[in-house]
């Protein structure tokens, strides 16, 4: 009998820094190598960090691989590299897996299963694989798959008949609400399948819209889960394996506990804020905060991702703003720590009204005025943006943007979204989850009716149905591809279906040119939801 030790290198590689990627390879083979491991595993795209998108075009991808390639080949270490890459041979780009060791490159396996649905368009880069990879690693026949093709039953089934007895999966496996669960559902049925277990390693961070949860996870030939990594964060572990009687056997390790689905939402928010902001350089965060719960729940984001130090939340009152959202809004910033203060928008509103009084006389007041209002509040925040260096967050949960209750230039203002992908009902629960964990949304943000405070008494359910009515036609749109019919057959009431149907088409225009946000749902407002402006589609079936 032989042992056999597998790091799991669950790591945050940055998109397009390649010689950075590789320095973080090698230091975590180093540390693996310290602790006796045989052999390390990296995610997916390792090198290039994922998705790489566009970059997989430009004319330097192969040189740039080629030399961070040298490099790790060229490194002093007695372990073994397991990492993914993007590699041009004859002018076609594939999805790579490599096998370092002992100064060599010693075999490649091509990805064979190539999504194309939801977020990915690798299709549009790559060229299929068609074989297996089997190499000897310490005397186990070792199987190479890469992310997608453990989906599928054709990879696992060919490294099974080429004589594989240990399947190392490479990932960057996006997250959404309850993918965790799914993905080890799906492993342990591919195990039993390939009669061999399966070493899981997906990458963690955030991406632009895109959030990697990690979870690493190993499974032996029964499908049993044998280890879990942390979620959320960086992490590198090591597993132990017996090679005996032509089988590979694993025994029960340490479980990271699986998080809850609110826990793992909330962490997803976290994590693609703080990569966002961090990655892109910025000092902190500025954010309009209102008194109302969507910038209550943004706020706690930011704290949480970066620290008190460096979010600012300003608080914008207009004639309309209630006592009540203005106190609540100055103790939650108190709660928070963060730097507060409050502008008033009047005179700015009343300024470009009398710049525009002769224009719009004898024009009826109308939601030109009320847009007015968040705009001026627009102009402040990326005011404070241009001189302080911090990202505006705007503060739109997914209800509002999907029927476009929302201002252009105004509340949309700014560079990123932490709740684009969160429907309203969510936001209520995430705030109280939150607050669980020590009250810092003051309890009346979360008790009292939304309201965007434009207008007199105006209460956001004086023109949206209820949102718990419409969270729900607007999952079934928006997420499930339902017609409007479809969506009238479950008992919804036609009127309410055909205007939320009738929002979410005519406001396509205002949510491309909002601010990118964590995506946290199996179809969220971005790159895996690309209809046209310009449509002369109707309603119906």
């Amino acid at each position: 009998m032989s042992s056999l030790s597998i790091a799991m290198a669950q790591i945050n590689p940055l998109v397009g820094d390649i010689p950075g990627n590789a320095e973080r390879i090698l230091e975590q083979a180093r540390r693996a190598e310290a602790q006796g491991a045989d052999v390390i595993v990296f995610p997916e795209l390792t090198l290039s960090g994922y998705p790489p998108e566009d970059l997989l075009l430009r004319p330097s991808l192969a040189l740039r691989i080629d030399r961070a390639l040298d490099q790790l080949k060229q490194a002093d270490l007695g372990i073994v590299l397991v990492l993914g890459y993007p590699k041009v041979v004859a002018g076609r780009v594939f999805n790579m897996a490599g096998v370092v060791a002992r100064g060599q490159l010693v075999c490649e396996y091509a990805k064979q299963c190539l999504p194309n649905y939801q977020v990915f368009d690798e299709v549009r880069y790559f060229v299929p694989g068609d074989s297996a990879c089997v190499f000897d690693l310490k005397g186990v026949p070792t199987a190479l798959t890469i992310c997608e093709d453990i989906w599928q039953p054709g990879p696992v089934e060919q490294a099974r008949d080429a004589g594989a007895k240990l399947m190392l999966n490479l990932n960057a496996s996006p997250f959404h609400k309850g993918k965790p669960r799914e993905r080890e559902q799906l492993l342990a049925e591919r195990a039993r399948q390939g009669h061999m277990p399966i070493v899981y390693v997906n990458q963690v961070g955030g991406q632009d819209e895109l959030v990697f949860d990690g979870g690493s996870v190993a499974v032996n030939a029964q499908g049993d889960l044998c280890r879990r990594l942390p979620a959320w964060q960086e992490s590198l572990e090591l597993l132990q394996a017996n090679w005996h009687d032509g089988s590979v056997h694993m025994a029960h390790q340490a479980l990271a506990p699986q998080q809850q689905d609110l826990d793992s939402v909330y962490q997803a928010l976290v994590t693609g804020t703080r990569d966002y902001v961090n990655k892109n350089g910025f000092k902190g965060v500025v954010l309009g905060l209102s008194g109302g719960i969507d910038s209550a729940l943004t706020l706690a984001i930011a704290v949480d991702a970066l620290g008190p130090e460096r979010v600012t939340a300003i608080m914008m009152p207009f004639r309309y703003t209630s006592e009540l959202s203005q106190t609540d809004a100055a103790e939650q910033a108190r709660r928070m720590g963060v730097r507060y203060h409050s502008l008033s928008i009047e005179p700015m509103y009343e300024a470009f009204m009398a710049t525009l009084d002769p224009v719009f006389e004898g024009a009826k007041r109308d939601t030109t005025e009320e847009n007015l209002q968040a705009r001026c509040r627009g102009v402040l925040l990326m005011a404070w943006s241009n001189k302080r260096g911090d990202l505006v967050l705007t503060t739109g949960n997914k209800s509002e943007l999907a029927v476009g209750y929302s201002t252009l230039y105004g509340d949309m203002a700014g560079g990123f979204d932490a709740l684009k992908d969160v429907p309203k009902t969510l936001v209520f629960e995430l705030s109280r989850h939150r607050n669980e964990q020590g009250e810092v949304i003051p309890p009346s943000v979360i008790t009292r009716p939304p309201s965007a405070e434009l207008a007199p008494d105006q209460k956001d359910e004086d023109s949206l149905p209820p949102y718990e009515v419409l969270d729900q036609i607007l999952a079934l749109y928006v997420e499930q591809d339902c017609s409007a019919e479809a969506i009238i057959a479950r008992g919804f009431a036609r009127e309410d279906v055909e205007r939320v149907v009738r929002l979410v088409d005519i406001n396509e225009y205002k949510r491309r040119q909002a601010p990118i946000g964590v995506r946290i749902t199996q179809r969220g407002f971005g790159r895996d939801r690309r209809y046209p402006i310009t449509s002369g589609w109707k309603l119906g079936e």
